[in-house]
């Protein structure tokens, strides 16, 4: 059997647009790897606010406000997008709001405290925007029944660009340490590193990838500012109620989704915090991750497509409770490792099946509204997850361990919820309206 089938793509959708596609996965990978997962985040707690009690608190806080400006505004962007078929242009804008809030980062050093706190925000909310946008293409490409497996080509795509960012701001990590440099002087050279990729691989993805939905002339001029944003919101929202299946799956991915954001923005903050690990110890582990991640999102969707999308969410989610269970208990490096390797192999899978099932739940003609509701939900939970985990280590008086012990209940919560999804009658909802 061919690993990428064509009659896995609906009518008219060559395999070089697919492509093209899932090259922004392995574009925007980047940012998540090495801004929020590996580097800026230990360098904003420990250089930039210098190592204050109130640092942890402080970086999610401001992963927490950046989004819920996404909740607030992506659900009117979504639905302007349908509106006017511009999908693809609105793309274009995020992408580069999000290259030069990470280039911005370059300029940050100690005390910099407000200006790192901006360029996160906005950079965070841009790459927000666009992994929404870029997802709301899934459903035009792939049939319904191999939703599972192309989307896990992107993300494993996707991880294998966050290696690459990683893998030269890791060798580059090495270069300047070598020549006594600290992270003052290299840190901002793999944020212009990180920025420099995602602009240079994106290219790809708007040369191949095509514009096909319609768009419709009578309401493409509509406004879409702040007032209408809070109403389209309520609109959607009203409309997503039609469809019980997808209301549960989205809660139940606001739940485990919180605890995935914790991993992606405080992995690294834990592992020096607990475990003692260095700069380049923690670009290392990251970098593990992330193979564990691409192998997991490749064979995991071919894999979700067999056995059905809720048996391998739930899998997937339980493998989340023994992450984060060996993760709290871990006096040892290696122990630690071993719990990286297991987020890893989740990481992926999960995160491609929920994608797939909003792809599912999706009415025809509105995939970036549904979408956006989608990354409402994601939003809200990197809201949920890093400022309980913050909350935590401040009332505890630094403990994060207690913190990572909390994260594993926003698992058990994405499997109690998931329980009442049915995929088929999700599916007929769909298809009806």
């Amino acid at each position: 059997m061919a690993l990428f089938p064509q009659d896995a793509l609906n009518p008219g959708v060559r395999k070089r647009e697919v492509f093209g596609w899932a090259m922004y996965d392995f574009a925007n990978s980047g940012y998540t790897t090495v801004v929020l997962t590996a580097v800026f985040n230990a360098y904003f707690v420990s250089v930039v606010a210098a190592g204050a009690a109130w640092a942890t608190l402080a970086w999610t806080g401001v992963i927490s406000a950046s989004s819920l400006v996404v909740m607030l505004t992506l659900p009117a962007l979504g639905a302007r997008a349908d509106r006017q078929a511009s999908k693809k242009r609105w793309l274009a804008g995020a992408t580069a709001g999000c290259v030069l809030g990470t280039s911005a980062l370059a300029w940050t050093g100690p005390g910099d405290v407000w200006l790192a706190a901006l360029a996160v925000g906005l950079s965070n909310v841009a790459y927000s925007y666009g992994e929404s946008l870029t997802a709301a293409f899934l459903p035009e490409l792939a049939r319904h029944e191999a939703l599972g497996r192309v989307s896990g080509w992107g993300w494993s795509l996707g991880y294998l660009g966050g290696m690459l960012a990683l893998g030269l701001g890791l060798a580059w990590v090495h270069h300047a340490q070598a020549a006594g440099q600290r992270a003052t002087d290299f840190v901002p050279v793999v944020m212009l590193i990180t920025a420099g990729l995602y602009a240079l691989t994106s290219l790809v993805t708007f040369a191949l990838l095509r514009e096909r939905a319609v768009a419709h002339p009578a309401e493409a001029g509509r406004s879409t500012g702040a007032t209408d944003g809070l109403r389209r919101l309520g609109d959607t929202w009203r409309e997503a109620r039609r469809h019980r299946d997808f209301c549960w799956f989205l809660a139940c991915n606001t739940c485990y989704q919180a605890g995935i954001s914790v991993v992606i923005t405080l992995a690294a903050v834990y592992a020096e915090q607990v475990l003692g690990f260095r700069q380049a110890d923690t670009m290392m582990l990251v970098f593990l991750v992330n193979i564990a991640s691409a192998l997991g999102a490749f064979a995991f969707g071919y894999w979700q497509d067999r056995i059905g999308h809720k048996a391998a969410l739930a899998l997937t989610l339980a493998g989340w409770l023994v992450m984060t269970t060996i993760a709290t208990v871990a006096t040892t490096a290696p122990l630690f490792w071993a719990a990286a390797l297991v987020a890893g192999l989740c990481m992926g899978s999960s995160q491609s099946a929920g994608r797939a099932l909003v792809g599912l739940f999706s009415p025809a003609g509105r995939p970036a509204e549904f979408f956006g509701l989608w990354s409402f939900a994601t939003r809200l939970s990197a809201i949920l997850g890093p400022l309980t985990y913050g909350l935590v280590t401040w009332a505890t008086q630094g403990n994060h361990r207690a913190a990572m012990a909390a994260t594993a209940l926003f698992f058990l919560g994405g499997l109690a919820l998931l329980w009442p999804v049915d995929i088929a009658r999700g599916r007929r909802s769909a298809s009806a309206h």
